[in-house]
């Protein structure tokens, strides 16, 4: 296979929200470049980039999936990516490494919520960033209207390249404002025939040309010149304009497309190869401490892992961006986040499932290898003796978290790492065995993200599981002061157990003095790893308990702080002061005092009013303005607090604190009640009082659990 030089290298990502047309397109695009026959579809289960078979089921990418073409001597490598927001870590990583972004829209919806979690990231990294308007050839395609949106969205960096003619049934003209012509599609698609712009247009045409000059213009201090001197601006001057625009983000050009068709994806892919910047116009990349790591094909070897999938059969796949140098078969390289030496046995292009196999690829390019030892996801490799570590991606937190449950008790090892694995495909999907809940936790993005997850232990594992709704966190505390004394005493022959104690126990606050009135001889701070404190104050005086029995008393309140009184939670927030007490000469010992002090604290906590507390998390809703009200109306009744309320765009933004407990199923409930045209994000914010009668109700559960 040919090997370009990073002169001739692009690396284009398709971004869009779900039914875009993202897939579709990428299939068009290698079709136009003579790569294929013949061209799939999504509904025919035959395309290039969706091969998984949980794909043909859904009919949705789930994965991102590198392609490449060949056009016109330059070598464009095409990352098509899901469109739902549960699989938004392929997103993040192919935008990473991507040198422009094409944002396909769906013309019957204009930019939709998908749209704005997409553009995040584009604007996050500041890609280079080409618009799509497709499926113009739907009947209910509304050009004018999509237009508006983006207008309304991304203000007047918004550049229109070309409009319809005639959008909806019989779409098949597009007016070219670069190139002021008509291209009109045969019915099948594929390549235009170039025809005068009608008269009735060129009022229209000229206008929106001009309007494209300005805006190509204002970019660049000698074309401002020239566009004054001469009124216009040549095609050469248009593209460099563009192109200074793009890289600036002050210009995003449009381009009209029906991908389906074949009719205005040669125009966007002749863009690509002409305007839009590649590989040898990233200068430079971010390295872990901030500074430019500048990415020349003559500087050392350093690539970025981007991506890594496990095939059963394969082993793992390292998917990965050459930034700098150059990288051949046979070379050793360093991780150097771990400092393992990696030998690259093989280098492959890969075309979806296809693996075709190269001795080299340079600076710029996108490649993948197989088996490396030690190296995953956001892991930098360099040649020896050069060492840098590359910025590594920032993925979105968890959105929903359930207990997962193998269904065989055999098969609970294993599950802990197939689990392991797939984290290390997908770094949005994590697992962990909560020890306060004695649950396995899956945390992930969605419902959909749990269910495509539950599809793969059961299909490629073979690994039968079910999901539970996990426990919550509750925690323990106080809120007044209270005395209580224990006595253990037990004799079963020979000799017996003897010890008891008195404690007082008090809220904590940060910052509090010391309590007056007890003769503290010794003070321990203890940094609960739950959160919190706990301040253990030894008040004994006069010998009534010796100082070795001590550290026995502080295990049994540490072991019940760890099993609370109430439901059984971690406590917190809490002074214990230990001031009278007994003991016997023979029968006193370690484990006769760590039971009299677990009891004596069981005891006083249950009378300082105790509390349970709950965890609350942070959440961020966007959504559309007209369903803000149902939005809001549901939040009411799952205990939210409305934190405010901004404009985004055409969307409200609700922040908002809700305890954990309501928003267990919130991806499904808001899917539900706006349509699947809002999405959130959470966050852990702090603890809170449960209300009086659920503070009731778990108690009463935790009775019936002990009894």
């Amino acid at each position: 296979m040919k090997v370009y030089d990073n002169q001739h290298i692009k690396n284009v990502v398709l971004l869009g929200s779900p039914k875009s047309g993202k897939t579709t397109l990428a299939e068009t695009m290698l079709f136009e470049a003579g790569l294929l026959n013949r061209r799939g579809s999504v509904e025919n289960h035959n395309t290039v980039s969706d091969f998984h078979e949980i794909e043909h089921q859904r009919e949705n990418s789930i994965y991102a999936t590198p392609l490449h073409t060949e056009w016109r001597g330059y070598k464009i490598n095409i990352i098509d990516t899901p469109g739902l927001d549960d699989f938004i870590g392929e997103i993040v990583s192919s935008v990473r490494v991507a040198d422009t972004c094409v944002l396909t829209i769906n013309a019957q919806h204009g930019v939709e919520v998908g749209t704005e979690i997409i553009w995040n990231y584009i604007d996050q990294f500041q890609k280079p960033t080409i618009i799509a308007i497709n499926h113009l050839d739907h009947n209910k395609a509304n050009f004018d209207s999509t237009l508006d949106s983006l207008k309304h969205s991304y203000g007047d960096a918004v550049a229109l390249m070309q409009y319809p003619l005639n959008p909806g049934d019989g779409f098949n003209r597009i007016i070219d404002l670069l190139k002021m012509t008509m291209y009109q599609f045969p019915e099948d698609g594929g390549k235009p025939e170039k025809l005068p712009i009608p008269e009735k247009e060129n009022e229209r045409a000229e206008q929106l040309h001009n309007e494209l000059v300005e805006k190509a213009a204002i970019n660049d201090e000698k074309l401002m010149e020239l566009y004054f001197e001469q009124g216009n601006l040549d095609e050469d001057e248009l593209r460099k304009g563009l192109r200074i625009g793009m890289f600036k983000h002050d210009i995003f050009p449009v381009f009209c497309l029906s991908a389906k068709q074949n009719m205005g994806s040669g125009r966007l892919m002749g863009f690509i190869d002409n305007v839009a910047p590649g590989a040898s116009d990233i200068f430079s990349e971010n390295t872990e401490e901030g500074e430019s790591y500048a990415c020349k094909p003559d500087n050392k070897l350093t690539l970025f892992i981007f991506k890594t999938m496990i095939e059963p059969y394969l082993g793992k796949i390292s998917y990965f961006k050459v930034c700098s140098g150059e990288i051949r078969t046979g070379m050793d390289l360093v991780n150097a986040q771990t400092g393992t030496t990696e030998r690259i046995n093989q280098l492959f292009i890969m075309d979806g499932n296809e693996r075709h196999p190269v001795q080299k690829l340079v600076a710029g390019d996108i490649g993948a290898t197989v088996k490396l030892k030690d190296s995953t996801t956001n892991h930098t490799l360099n040649e020896v003796g050069h060492d840098v570590i590359l910025a590594p991606m920032i993925f979105p937190e968890p959105r929903i978290r359930v207990a997962i449950v193998a269904e065989s008790k055999n098969d609970e090892e294993k599950l802990s790492e197939v689990i392991k694995d797939l984290h290390e495909e997908d770094p949005t999907l994590s697992i962990e065995f909560s020890s306060e809940l004695k649950q396995l936790i899956l945390s992930a993005q969605g419902e959909l993200h749990l269910s495509v997850t539950q599809w793969r232990l059961e299909n490629v594992y073979n690994l039968k599981v079910h999901y539970e709704n996990p426990r919550i966190s509750y925690r323990e505390t106080i809120q007044r002061q209270s005395t209580a004394s224990y006595r253990h005493k037990k004799q079963s022959g020979g000799a017996g157990q003897f010890a008891e104690v008195t404690i007082s126990i008090m809220p904590y606050t940060e910052g509090m003095a010391k309590p007056e009135g007890f003769n503290i001889r010794d003070t321990q701070e203890v940094d609960l790893p739950w959160g919190g404190k706990l301040v253990f104050y030894n008040c004994i005086v006069g010998g009534v308990i010796d100082v070795r029995f001590i550290p026995s008393i502080l295990k049994g309140v540490m072991e019940k702080m760890e099993d609370g009184p109430i439901t059984g939670s971690y406590c917190r927030d809490i002074c214990v002061l230990v001031h009278d007490g007994k003991m016997h000469a023979v029968d006193s010992n370690d484990i006769s005092f760590k039971i009299a002090g677990l009891q004596a604290f069981k005891k006083a906590f249950l009378q300082a009013d105790p509390k349970i507390m709950e965890p609350v998390n942070k959440l961020e809703i966007m959504v559309p303005e007209e369903l803000m009200g149902e939005v809001m109306t549901d939040l009411q009744t799952r205990r939210a607090i409305i934190q405010g309320i901004d404009t985004r765009n055409q969307y409200q933004m609700i922040q908002a604190k809700v305890p954990l407990m309501e928003i267990t199923h919130y991806c499904s409930a808001l899917k539900s009640i706006t349509q699947g045209r809002a999405s959130f994000s959470t966050s852990f914010a702090e603890y809170a009082p449960v209300p009086y009668e659920l503070q009731k109700q778990l108690s009463a559960q935790q009775e019936m659990v002990e009894a």
